[in-house]
């Protein structure tokens, strides 16, 4: 199977399961990967512009690293390929739950309830 086919494969049934299933409640790899990055930061953590570099080398270096793993383990068999892609995409997609967050925050300023909406908004952006 070509590669453009198994990129296309992938992130339909990646954007198809963040649709049906949305995001787990509890265990959610975007906030696994944010508690990494904090316990690497208390580390690291010094008051210099090349320590916040080596944070964001090592956060995205070893997330890239992992993908590269991944990617290679999984060789030249298609469906593999195309599973790691649907779940790398359903991982970062998140819209399930930004599209319920935003409808909330929607509902509290239809509501004239502007401190409700302010409440909400870091859902749909802290991420």
């Amino acid at each position: 199977m070509r590669a453009d086919r198994v990129f296309v494969y992938g992130a339909t049934a990646g954007l198809i399961g963040d649709l049906l299933l949305g995001d787990p409640r509890h265990g959610h790899p975007v906030a696994a990967f944010g508690r990494a990055a904090d316990a690497v930061e208390r580390v690291l953590w010094r008051d210099h512009r090349g320590w916040g570099a080596l944070h964001t080398a090592v956060c995205a270096g070893g997330a890239a690293a992992g993908a590269a793993l991944l990617a290679q383990g999984a060789g030249r068999r298609p469906a593999l390929s195309v599973a790691l892609t649907a779940a790398a995409t359903w991982t970062v997609v998140g819209g399930a739950s930004l599209g319920r967050e935003a409808r909330a925050i929607g509902a509290a300023l239809a509501d004239g309830d502007v401190a409700r909406a302010r409440e909400r908004l870091p859902h749909l952006c802290g991420r």
